[in-house]
């Protein structure tokens, strides 16, 4: 028995030894930048992203770890006005990052999950407005998509950025995104669209950055819960339609049983509109090959 626990001990030892070698120190910068959202109907609101470089993208931008990485990351604010950096639950760095200036912030990611940065400058007002991104940390090599999805009340945005008000009980959002897009320019991004084969082990990254409440719901599979952020709990659950509270992120994963292409769409049908057309908002494919 002291022998096969002498065995088990070294063994544990050089497994710990190989995971450290695997864990790094990964460098990153994020850019605030404030510019405009292009609407699936050709308009434009005020809009703000973190971007990994200076150059505006309205899609935020995702940062990938694995398990022990630690993130030595930069945040530049580029912007006129003063932002504050937070990453949900993990780092608060209460420190408000003055216009043209940049703050680094350190931290180890030792549990696999899906995590939220966003600006908590006057909350919810600029992660409504766009200023809200996400850190996967990975435990696999499998394929993986990601989903930041997020809603709008057009003319909010532009009340909120010339210094007006709103009543965020009185909410009606008309547009609905995707990493900033809507149907049918969903379809050009290759991070939201699964494909695999029957027999895949696929991931679902899905982070709601948005206002509203999310339902997610599946055709053609189901998907098990692999994390959630609001309700660790339900880690395990397999079904077709999966609940998102704001500023919560679920991980999905699926291995289908079955060739086919199936929609993968918001249960709330209000959300696969855009400007009250159908399905302009949040609506994506997902397509299975033997």
């Amino acid at each position: 028995m002291k022998n096969l626990f002498k065995i088990f001990f070294c063994t544990y030892l050089i497994v710990a030894s190989l995971y450290e070698l695997k864990a790094n120190t990964v460098s990153n910068s994020l850019y605030i930048i404030g510019d405009s959202l292009q609407t699936v109907n050709g308009g434009k609101i005020p809009y703000f992203t973190f971007n990994l470089n200076n150059s505006f993208s309205q899609k935020n931008a995702i940062i990938e770890l694995n398990v022990g990485d630690s993130l030595n990351l930069w945040v530049h604010n580029t912007d006129t006005i003063t932002h504050i950096f937070d990453i949900k639950g993990i780092v608060s760095t209460n420190n408000s990052i003055l216009a043209g200036d940049s703050i680094n912030v350190l931290h180890q990611f030792n549990t696999a999950g899906l995590y939220l940065f966003y600006d908590a400058t006057n909350f919810p007002v600029y992660s409504y407005l766009g200023l809200a991104g996400s850190i996967v940390v990975k435990d696999h090599n499998h394929a993986s998509f990601f989903w930041n999805t997020k809603e709008h009340q057009s003319v909010w945005n532009t009340t909120l950025t010339t210094g007006g008000s709103v009543v965020w009980n009185n909410y009606q959002p008309d547009f609905f995104t995707i990493n900033g897009l809507s149907h049918p320019d969903i379809i050009t991004d290759p991070q939201i669209n699964i494909v695999g084969n029957v027999g895949d082990t696929i991931l679902v990254y899905i982070s709601n950055t948005g206002r509203g409440m999310r339902s997610i719901h599946f055709h053609g599979y189901h998907a098990e819960i692999k994390f959630s952020s609001k309700y660790p709990n339900h880690v395990g659950r397999s079904k077709d339609t999966f609940p998102i509270h704001s500023m919560e992120t679920v991980v999905l994963q699926i291995i289908p049983d079955k060739p086919g292409e199936y929609p993968v769409h918001e249960h709330n049908l209000i959300a696969v509109t855009g400007n009250n057309f159908y399905p302009n908002g949040m609506f994506s494919i997902t397509n299975i090959q033997p």
